[in-house]
């Protein structure tokens, strides 16, 4: 059975329990990493990851872009948005549509 996690920095990430999500609070990139490949090796097929998180750890993330599994959704943290979502939605439309349909 596929599962659902959250990773990010504890304020982040906590409420997601309550949705009945895995929640892996990782305050540094570090544990940030080692959590990402964990999850991706144990069959994880949806990792949602906080934008922080995210800004720290791309060049890992990117080992994973062009994977069925897992989808890595990137959210905003307890700071608020930082765009970085949205940036990497609008990179993966257009590379797999091959035009940018986003205009934004």
């Amino acid at each position: 059975m596929y599962s659902i996690a959250v990773i990010g920095d504890r304020d982040s990430v906590m409420g997601f329990r309550a949705l009945g999500l895995s929640v892996f609070p990782a305050e540094t990139a570090a544990q940030g990493r080692a959590k990402l490949h964990e999850l991706a090796d144990g069959g994880c097929a949806v990792i949602y990851m906080t934008e922080g998180l995210y800004n720290e750890l791309a060049p890992e993330v990117d080992k994973y872009k062009d994977s069925v599994m897992p989808a890595i959704i990137v959210i905003p943290g307890k700071s608020g948005s930082l765009g970085l979502g949205m940036s990497a939605l609008k990179s993966a439309v257009e590379r797999a549509v091959g035009a940018d349909i986003m205009n934004t």
